[in-house]
């Protein structure tokens, strides 16, 4: 039988002898934890080498030797783990920490450990800690199995804790709810009230207990909207009732979001504000079809662009000229009415008619396709093919990354040799042009 006890080791010195793989797990927990930790190892890896250039561990570059753990010689430690590849030396380092009546963990052998480390996680505000007679996949196991259910509501963490107050802003990602932060499911599964975009990843919503007020403030295209002062107002509103407010969008919400705006009008009537940034489409839409924005010997630069007006109106602040001269990636949220005259705009001011263009229409669902064309041909090819929004160009010579990968399906369209439809294998659609 164990004993559980959860350690607050703020301010408190640790000590972890060997640096190598299990020591630079453990380590940042400790850091993490909040307390003072020093390391006893000739060689260690990369990862604990930089912590203790920057100063956050204290690191001795040689073996352990007799004495290290009695109080006051290197430091006065509260907690000892013997993390070396050596049993023998493990066995000498747990032997003083009991002389000093010091818990030790033993990474080698947990029969002949004084204490184990429990498999820990948190979600919503709560810690976990599993210990499964010291065998630790199973710990892990139970561990994750819990603080998913705590994530996801499945578990209710509202029950029995103080309610949050005021708003979070959630970027919520590129459409599968899987790509939302742990953190944002976390608060999402505390929310009294939920006030959502049509971009988000709605199927969340009915993981949520039945008493969570959904209230739906779409910006549909050319269509009926939720103006972005009612939205500020509702968030005010709520929040002062007394009520937790989450705001769920897609992409991040402060990346062409209006995330700021509503931080700004929160911040304004004196509401907290929590922010949490998600998985923004202007790059993992072009991931999830295999383009990498940047690569190595193509593109050193990325511009991303709010195409919501065109080139040529007034209201425009985008240097399409710039961009045009740049020979970097251009990524364009919301330029599927404006494809031609961006195409347009960027051709005059220098750039190849032959650059390769990539419409990726609901990126990270099941429903996603990848439509290429070049510049010169894009606004007839997407047209032809029924791009719709939501969808994220990318222009630049990195499309034909992907398609040097294999991961977009070779084909033509016409006498467009680059021009194809294609994406990731099922479930998602694959087509030849």
């Amino acid at each position: 039988m164990t004993y559980l006890l959860g350690l607050r080791m703020d301010g408190r010195d640790a000590l972890v002898v060997g640096g190598g793989r299990v020591a630079q797990r453990r380590v940042p927990v400790l850091l993490e934890a909040g307390a003072r930790v020093t390391v006893i190892a000739p060689e260690a890896t990369a990862t604990l080498e930089d912590l203790a250039d920057a100063g956050r561990i204290t690191w001795h570059r040689r073996g352990f030797e007799s004495g290290d753990v009695r109080e006051g010689r290197i430091g006065d430690f509260w907690l000892v783990h013997a993390a070396t590849d050596v049993p023998e030396v493990n066995a000498a380092v747990a032997d003083e920490a009991e002389a000093a009546r010091l818990w030790c963990v033993r990474a080698d052998n947990r029969h002949a450990s004084s204490a184990w480390t429990p498999a820990s996680g948190g979600a919503a505000g709560i810690t976990v800690g599993v210990i499964a007679d010291g065998d630790p996949r199973r710990a892990a196991g139970l561990r994750d199995t819990i603080a998913d259910g705590l994530s996801d509501g499945t578990l209710d963490a509202r029950r029995g804790r103080e309610p949050l107050r005021g708003v979070a802003l959630v970027g919520g990602g590129p459409g599968d709810p899987g790509l939302i932060t742990v953190r944002g499911r976390q608060l999402l599964s505390q929310a009294d009230v939920v006030v959502v975009d049509r971009l988000a990843p709605t199927s969340l919503l009915d993981q949520l207990p039945s008493d969570v007020e959904i209230v739906d403030a779409a910006k549909i295209p050319y269509g009926r909207s939720m103006s972005q002062d009612d939205i500020n107002g509702l968030l005010v509103e709520r929040a002062r009732a007394g009520e937790f407010v989450v705001r769920l969008k897609g992409g991040d919400s402060f990346l062409f979001g209006r995330g700021g705006e509503e931080a700004a009008a929160c911040a304004a009537a004196g509401v907290p504000v929590t922010v949490v940034p998600g998985v923004t489409s202007a790059f993992s839409a072009p991931a999830s079809a295999g383009i990498p924005v940047s690569h190595r010997g193509v593109a050193q630069d990325v511009h991303v662009v709010s195409a919501h007006v065109a080139p040529e109106d007034e209201r425009s602040t985008v240097d399409w000229a710039g961009i045009a001269r740049s020979e970097g990636t251009i990524v364009v949220l919301m330029g599927v009415e404006r494809i031609g005259a961006i195409a347009g705009a960027l051709i005059e001011h220098g750039r190849s008619a032959r650059t390769p263009v990539a419409a990726v229409q609901d990126a990270t669902l099941p429903t996603q396709r990848t439509v290429v064309a070049t510049l010169e041909t894009a606004a007839r090819v997407m047209g032809a093919e029924g791009v719709r929004p939501p969808a994220v160009m990318v222009i630049g010579e990195v499309v034909n990354v992907a398609g040097e990968l294999d991961i977009l399906h070779e084909g033509h369209h016409g006498d467009d040799p680059v021009a194809r439809s294609g994406g990731p294998a099922s479930p998602r659609e694959d087509r030849v042009l």
